[in-house]
């Protein structure tokens, strides 16, 4: 990835690469507003504070986002023990509400094939495709031999390709 220009604004660098950055934190969320959140902390935070850092600006917003989609997924976690906890005793629990996602056929069975993914492979196609990371960098990120996360991000492409039909995948 390239260095960021001195000249380069906050809303054209963001406009040309928030659409994967937001691609890669749904990877780690549960829900697409807590995906929007985070990439939007995790800019923001960057940009004030990280944007002159040595390195790949996209690889520092992606461990960036990445470490603030597993905290807010552990603090959910706790959260929703203690509200267990609480309920003991006080009856059923209500149905809570869950709005459906308006999107097309495609992007569904795209999304069904990758929650079959092992996670480990899941993680490793994101970054490669959607946060454009080298097996160098996704295996740094991960803690993982560049030639493992190749070797994942390859198991993952045969995986998608025995799920998706063409019909799945062109509309």
């Amino acid at each position: 990835m390239e260095e960021l220009p001195a000249h380069d604004t906050w809303q054209h660098w963001f406009q040309s690469h928030g659409p994967k950055l937001l691609l890669c934190a749904r990877q780690w969320t549960r829900s697409a507003a807590d995906a929007e959140d985070i990439v939007q902390d995790a800019f923001v935070r960057f940009w004030r504070h990280q944007r002159h850092l040595p390195g790949d600006p996209m690889a520092l917003l992606v461990t960036s986002i990445r470490r603030a989609a597993l905290d807010r997924a552990r603090g959910e976690d706790r959260r929703t023990r203690r509200e267990d906890f609480s309920l003991v005793g006080a009856g059923e629990p209500t149905a809570e509400f869950v709005s459906a996602l308006e999107a097309d056929d495609r992007r569904l069975a795209l999304e069904d094939a990758l929650g079959r993914l092992p996670a480990e492979q899941r993680e490793v196609l994101v970054l490669k495709i959607w946060a454009e990371l080298t097996f160098d960098q996704i295996g740094g990120e991960l803690g993982l031999s560049p030639n493992t996360a190749a070797s994942r991000y390859r198991y993952a492409l045969a995986a998608l390709r025995r799920e998706l039909t063409p019909a799945d995948c062109h509309g």
